[in-house]
């Protein structure tokens, strides 16, 4: 403690100038706003290359999970042109990818929410990029939902996880459809209702999108079933469903838009 008086009484005259230039630097800045802009600046220029730096070296580091990602992500996309109709398949330059009677898009998730009873998946693309309601949005794991609400930049999708959900849905080893629906409890599981008696029904199976569906391609993976009861009054079967994606991690996006739905649906019958 007596070596730090003694330097700082042999050093008064410089330590008394150095804190009298921080002062009046700190003056200049805040009084003066053209070196407070370019204070504010040099300030964000550094910070922002550190985080550039930052980033750049925690992608390094994950770039075999992303690359294996990316590798989940194009076998799940040719299982989805395998089940497509026997069309010509058209790549184009921009965003979308014409695969067959559906277009695929790109997005990044910007907000994700999975504990609440309604959940939303706010997503990086809007209208601008094509996008519009009652679209399908899905990984390379399975489906996520259908986009509600979409502006200019951003599309809000009503997630699996939300008791308002409704996704045309069936068992992979046979015909026998349902309703997805979720329950308001789990995160990793939703239900499937109204599947008939008579669908030979098994722990471990899977489950897909149906094919009674305008908005997503048939075949498109939701889970494995869990449980399953019959109901009360016998006729159908209630299925708890594991979803195979984690709701709680989601990163990269596809948007499917089924280009003739509305044809489809004009011929609908009330």
């Amino acid at each position: 403690m007596q070596q730090i008086v003694n330097f700082v009484l042999r050093n008064k005259t410089f330590l008394m100038f150095i804190l009298l230039f921080a002062v009046s630097l700190a003056l200049t800045i805040l009084n003066n706003s053209y070196h407070q802009s370019k204070y504010f600046n040099s300030t964000n220029f550094v910070t922002g290359n550190l985080f550039k730096w930052r980033n750049g070296v925690t992608q390094y580091f994950n770039l075999r999970s992303q690359n294996e990602a990316l590798l989940e992500e194009n076998e799940r996309l040719r299982q989805i042109i395998s089940n497509l109709p026997e069309q010509e398949i058209v790549v184009s330059d921009s965003i979308d990818e014409v695969l067959g009677m559906y277009n695929i898009y790109t997005a990044k998730v910007y907000k994700n929410s999975y504990a609440l009873p309604n959940n939303y998946i706010t997503i990086n693309k809007g209208s601008k990029e094509g996008l519009k309601q009652d679209f399908g949005v899905f990984t390379s794991q399975g489906i996520l939902g259908i986009l509600d609400d979409v502006s200019k930049s951003y599309a809000r999708v009503q997630s699996v996880l939300n008791t308002k959900s409704r996704i045309n849905a069936q068992l992979k080893n046979s015909n026998h459809i349902g309703s997805l629906r979720w329950n308001g409890k789990s995160a990793e599981l939703v239900q499937m209702v109204d599947v008939s008696k008579f669908a030979q029904i098994k722990v471990g199976d899977t489950i897909v999108t149906g094919g009674q569906s305008t908005i997503f391609p048939q075949g498109i993976l939701i889970g494995a079933i869990s449980n399953f009861k019959i109901d009360q009054g016998g006729d159908t079967y209630t299925i708890d469903v594991t979803l195979f994606n984690d709701m709680t991690n989601i990163g990269h996006v596809y948007i499917v838009e089924n280009k003739a739905a509305e044809e489809i649906k004009s011929l609908d019958i009330n």
